[in-house]
């Protein structure tokens, strides 16, 4: 029987965003998901991510076996602190396009909270006062597909986007990710961490999208302090998964199928 994913997706994106990136995992792999990260009320979200770690932890506890965890920026890095903290809930974890932070980038981090300017390091400062409502799914497609963020991104995960990303508000629709959530998601990014990348027990790759400006060269290094780590990358940028989901999860199949044992391609870059 195969282990089943468990996916986490990226701050403001949720879950159902990746449905193509799911369908092309299966029928091998059968991928479960929260719907939206940092809702449950039960969760609050809070500094450094613990109460968003606790979450994951508490849906992975009610799995019937390990799980390959993968998460997608915020996602990864869930799943990272989770797994320091809970190794027997994982086969292994894949960062799509998060870093593991090294001691210089917590300190900047941290600094930033300190001085009143994590929103000029982190997205938030661009989120604020962005655009929540629209008359109709056809305006927020136009939009959306007009930004940079989502200019590169497959059409049929763009339209996934518009449909799952958006809500029914009276007469117009709006977004479906809590904003003032997506920005305190981003104004608490972790400056700390459970446990040091070497007490990791389970393997790690890190999928760096090439063209990212989130995830950079440096934090390979880290990757590859982990005992079963490794720093592996695709063409995209920071939202390569969504840019490019067959190829991601091609590259997801041949991990898997490596860290268990069977025959595969390698992809170490």
């Amino acid at each position: 029987m195969t282990s089943p994913v468990f996916f986490a997706h990226a701050n403001g994106f949720p879950s159902a965003t990746y449905g193509k990136l799911f369908t092309a995992l299966a029928p091998e792999y059968q991928v479960q998901h929260l719907d939206q990260h940092g809702h449950d009320p039960r969760f609050p979200v809070n500094d450094n991510w613990s109460n968003l770690v606790d979450e994951l932890i508490h849906h992975l506890e009610s799995a019937q076996q390990p799980v390959w965890g993968v998460g997608h920026s915020l996602g990864g890095v869930l799943h990272y602190h989770a797994a320091l903290q809970r190794p027997e809930l994982y086969q292994g974890v894949v960062m799509l396009d998060s870093p593991v932070l090294t001691l210089a980038d917590k300190m900047v981090i941290r600094a930033a909270k300190r001085f009143g300017f994590i929103d000029r390091i982190t997205p938030a400062g661009r989120t604020l006062g962005r655009r929540e409502e629209f008359v109709d799914l056809d305006e927020a497609r136009g939009y959306f597909a007009g930004k940079g963020l989502f200019r590169q991104f497959d059409p049929e995960c763009l339209d996934a986007y518009v449909e799952h990303g958006l809500k029914a508000a009276g007469n117009n629709v709006r977004l479906r990710f809590d904003p003032a959530t997506e920005i305190s998601i981003y104004r608490s990014v972790p400056h700390t961490s459970p446990g040091r990348p070497q007490q990791l027990q389970v393997p790690l790759a890190m999928v760096r999208g090439r063209q990212s400006r989130v995830v950079l060269p440096h934090h390979a290094h880290l990757v590859r302090r982990v005992p079963n780590g490794e720093y592996l990358t695709l063409p995209g940028g920071h939202m390569f998964p969504l840019e490019r989901p067959q190829d991601t999860a091609e590259l997801l199949k041949k991990l898997f199928q490596r860290w268990s044992g069977q025959p595969s391609s390698e992809h170490r870059v």
